[in-house]
């Protein structure tokens, strides 16, 4: 029997991207919730009109968009604990992912015991240009850290990924802006959790990104990212 799979994705300004991503998700999603984390254009209502669950978050961030995901899940659950899920898996709503990677991606929950998989955006999977120059040095500089300081095994900071539902709630997720990715690696880490990377292809984004697409954005996710490894390193 399938393990029951909800899919949070957070999206900004992404009603170009958002239908194609809800259509190309498997039916082994048993839920989809897109989180409208402050959209200035019609993403709720296309998303609504794809078959998605959708809920507002109007505090910009991406960990506020997954937080919110998470705190409707965990209220729903204490009035009809059935409809707990098993695996959250995470996703971007700007179709740079390959959402019919998703059984893949949760396969080595459901069969290897595993807690965490990232999606790992593998180079020779890649459209030319789908990465910028920050944010493949950005993720080569995360990753080494992680490895050479903690023994890690990361090769990516990748947003698609999956993990267990009751290992993410003990995880007590706290960031609510550019280092929600990184704060759960480096979590999972300290909690000795079982996990592993799979490669997945990656495209160009429709649209532009909130991240990499602005000076602004880049610098505060690269903050964001050191200031999480220097955390972890100090309270290892």
């Amino acid at each position: 029997m399938r393990a029951k799979i909800t899919v949070i994705i957070p999206a900004i300004n992404e009603a170009g991207a958002i239908g194609h991503v809800l259509d190309d998700l498997p039916k082994s999603a048993t839920e989809v919730i897109v989180v409208d984390n402050g959209s200035s254009d019609n993403t709720a209502a296309v998303a609504k009109k794809h078959g998605a669950l959708v809920l507002n978050e109007s505090r910009r961030g991406y960990g506020y968009a997954c937080m919110r995901a998470l705190k409707h899940i965990k209220s729903r659950a204490l009035k009809h604990p059935e409809q707990t899920p098993e695996i959250i898996v995470f996703l971007d709503g700007d179709y740079s992912d390959y959402p019919e990677y998703l059984d893949a991606l949760v396969a080595p929950i459901e069969e290897k015991n595993m807690d965490l998989v990232i999606g790992s955006r593998d180079s020779k999977l890649m459209e030319a240009g789908a990465m910028t120059p920050p944010q493949r040095f950005g993720n080569w500089l995360a990753t080494w850290l992680m490895r050479h300081l903690f023994g890690a095994r990361y090769t990516d900071l990748g947003p698609f990924r999956a993990i267990g539902y009751e290992q993410l709630m003990a995880m007590n997720m706290s960031d609510m802006t550019y280092g929600w990715t990184i704060e759960m690696q480096l979590k999972a880490l300290n909690m000795n959790l079982n996990y592993i990377e799979i490669p997945v292809p990656y495209r160009n984004r429709i649209g532009v990104s909130k991240v990499s697409g602005t000076l602004k954005g880049v610098i505060f996710a690269g903050v964001k990212i050191i200031g999480w490894i220097a955390k972890h390193a100090v309270f290892k």
